[in-house]
C-alpha cells in the first residue's frame, strides 16, 4: 500500500483502512495467532482482538516502518501478553471440550499448513519453547529476514540468530529420533 494514501487513510478513512488491512492481512495474522496458541477458536479471538487494536491505534501510527510491520508488531505483542495472561495460565478445558478442540485443532492444523508435506516438522516446531517456535515461524513460514524478525519482536539481530541455530539444532534432534 502506498504510504501517502496510507496516511490519507488514517486521517480520512479509518475504516475503510482497516478494512483493506483485513482482506490483506487477515488471514496471515490468524496463522501467525495460531502459531502462539494452538487453537483455532482462540486464534480468532486473538485476530479480531489485533484488528481492534490497530483501529485504535492507527493515530500512533508513526511511518517509521511499513504499517504491515507496525500490524506484525500488535500481533506478536498481543499473542505473547495472551500467553502471560492469568486467563491462559489458569482456564481448565474439559475432558469433552479438550476433545473437541483437539480434533478441531488437528484438522485447522492440517489447512494451515497444507502447503507443508511434513506433519511430523510442524508438531515437533509447534513443540518448541516459544523464543524458538517463533524465530522458526517467522524465518521459515513467513519467510522474513533476521533483520525484520529482530524489528517484529524487538530482539537484538544476533539474539535471533541464535535463537535460530539453536533452534534448527534442536529440530534436527527431534527428527532423527
Amino acid at each position: 500500500m502506498e504510504e501517502s494514501m496510507t496516511q490519507h487513510l488514517i486521517i480520512n478513512d479509518r475504516e475503510k483502512l482497516i478494512d483493506q488491512l483485513m482482506d490483506q492481512y487477515g488471514n496471515a495474522i490468524l496463522h501467525l495467532a495460531y502459531s502462539y496458541v494452538g487453537n483455532k477458536e482462540v486464534a480468532e479471538d486473538l485476530t479480531q482482538d489485533i484488528f481492534v487494536k490497530c483501529y485504535q491505534r492507527l493515530d500512533q501510527y508513526q511511518n517509521k516502518s511499513s504499517l504491515k510491520t507496525w500490524l506484525w508488531k500488535i500481533a506478536i505483542n498481543h499473542c505473547k501478553d495472551y500467553l502471560r495472561s492469568w486467563h491462559y495460565k489458569h482456564i481448565v478445558v474439559s475432558d469433552e471440550q479438550d476433545k473437541q478442540t483437539s480434533s478441531r485443532d488437528n484438522e485447522v492444523e492440517q489447512q494451515v499448513f497444507q502447503k507443508y508435506e511434513d506433519e511430523h516438522l510442524v508438531k515437533t516446531v509447534f513443540s518448541l519453547p516459544d523464543t524458538y517456535r517463533e524465530v522458526i515461524y517467522l524465518f521459515y513460514f513467513e519467510e522474513r529476514s533476521i533483520k525484520e524478525i529482530s524489528n517484529l519482536t524487538n530482539v537484538n539481530q544476533n539474539t535471533i540468530k541464535t535463537r535460530l541455530k539453536r533452534a534448527k539444532e534442536i529440530l534436527k534432534e527431534c527428527l532423527e529420533v
